[in-house]
């Protein structure tokens, strides 16, 4: 289909985000939705501020990662104030141009037909790329399929700034020329009410069309590297070690389980400070759990530490696992939900309003907490640890309910729909530029 349906002509896609690399929810589901793309016949081109995409396909700004030293002072001044001093509004004008142009210049190097933002116009890390991007699709009517995780109304840290007129402008832009795709209803209601905007929604999606393969010689040794005795449970942690991932519900059900056991916490704390983390460390001693924190040895690819050490991803990981715990208060969709389906693993889940609103409908099999432990799920936890069949059951189910509702066919279906759109679009476009090129052209004449 990237062949258009219209003109023949075989089209180019831009993915553009602050980060494309490495295992956090927007880089994996851009990775899914680029396999979309050239699955449909499209050639994919990436650009952010970090990238493991082939070279020949790469544009790399550093200035467009949220991590840059500049663009990180810009949002220090912009967030936890409500007004901003010129000085920082001349800062942002100088980043915007800067990335506006390096913009330009990655269209017209790989002759872009189609882009497609991943969060760069959703949560406002980067201001001036926000901005950018707006303009960029404003001036050029250039169809784009912006893709939401996370906007800024769901962080309450994002509520109280300096920057509203930016946020209304471009966290995200209202523009004809843009399909805006969320990952849940309930992003897909206040995107609505907010702005008026209407969006399409493709939730988050696993290859479960194709189930895991056996763990291989090489992550053979995982419980032995991790210090997991034969005796002992794997309980996983797969995620970061911020807040909102309620990590502390994660200890306490393993001090009350009462069974041999060790916390695996898969993830460091990334890009939100690292206070969460010593609470963390102190609250394990407090409560006893043998906690292990282990993103030093998992990374997006295997390989090995100065010291010999192997680095294993975390799907060599997900095998050895008893159980999963995902007591997150707040989750844009829930990645870790369904890699613990993918891998047929029991899973205890904190209520968090997405699950409660799409996930939970579809009838999935899960330990539930509603903000705290009780009772009742530890009875539950035991029963799924020690009774094997009741276990495999559990994920017998879960997996058939994911290959229904969240496989790779979904995303491809309601994708390709949104795409078929997309490349009237471009036709309509490049047939108004050439003939506004011809009337030009014969005015001159």
């Amino acid at each position: 289909m990237g062949y258009c349906i219209y003109c023949g002509k075989k089209h180019n896609v831009g993915f553009v985000a602050t980060r494309l690399m490495g295992t956090d929810g927007v880089s994996l589901e851009a990775d899914k939705w680029a396999d979309v793309f050239e699955k449909e016949g499209f050639n994919c081109f990436f650009f952010a501020g970090e990238l493991d995409s082939p070279p020949e396909r790469s544009f790399l700004v550093k200035e467009a990662h949220f991590q840059h030293p500049e663009i990180k002072k810009i949002y220090r001044k912009c967030f936890g104030a409500r007004v901003r001093k010129r000085s920082t509004t001349q800062k942002i004008h100088i980043f915007k141009k800067l990335l506006k142009d390096h913009l330009y210049e990655f269209i017209k190097k790989f002759n872009i037909d189609l882009l497609v933002p991943e969060n760069a116009l959703t949560i406002p890390l980067n201001i001036p790329l926000g901005i950018a991007l707006t303009e960029v699709i404003s001036e050029t009517g250039m169809p784009a399929i912006a893709h939401h995780h996370d906007f800024f109304w769901e962080r309450q840290h994002f509520m109280t700034n300096a920057v509203w007129e930016y946020l209304n402008m471009a966290f995200p832009p209202h523009l004809p020329s843009i399909r805006h795709v969320v990952i849940n209803s309930s992003a897909d209601n206040q995107l609505s009410l907010r702005t008026g905007i209407s969006a399409d929604i493709i939730p988050n999606v696993m290859d479960f069309e194709n189930p895991p393969p056996p763990v291989d010689d090489y992550a053979s040794d995982v419980r032995k590297s991790l210090g997991i005795e034969d005796d002992e449970l794997l309980i996983l942690q797969p995620t970061r070690v911020v807040k909102r991932k309620g990590i502390e519900h994660a200890i306490e059900l393993v001090k009350r389980l009462g069974m041999k056991a060790k916390l695996v916490i898969s993830h460091a704390s990334g890009d939100e400070g690292h206070d969460y983390e010593k609470r963390i460390r102190k609250y394990s001693k407090m409560m006893d759990v043998k906690t292990i924190f282990v993103s030093n040895i998992i990374n997006e690819r295997r390989g090995f530490l100065k010291d010999g050490r192997k680095v294993y991803t975390l799907e060599d990981i997900y095998p050895h696992a008893d159980l999963v715990t995902y007591p997150s208060n707040i989750e844009g969709f829930g990645n870790a939900f369904l890699e613990a389906i993918y891998f047929h693993k029991p899973i205890v889940v904190n209520t968090y309003s997405i699950y409660e609103m799409d996930i939970k409908p579809k009838g999935f099999s899960v330990i539930e907490i509603k903000g705290y432990v009780s009772d009742k799920a530890i009875r539950q936890t035991r029963k799924v640890l020690t009774n094997p069949v009741y276990r495999e059951n559990m994920a017998t189910s879960n997996y058939e309910l994911a290959q229904r509702f969240y496989s790779y066919s979904v995303l491809h279906e309601k994708l390709k729909v949104i795409i078929t759109d997309c490349l009237g679009c471009i036709f309509e476009r490049e047939h108004s530029l050439s003939s506004r090129t011809k009337i030009v052209s014969s005015l001159k004449v």
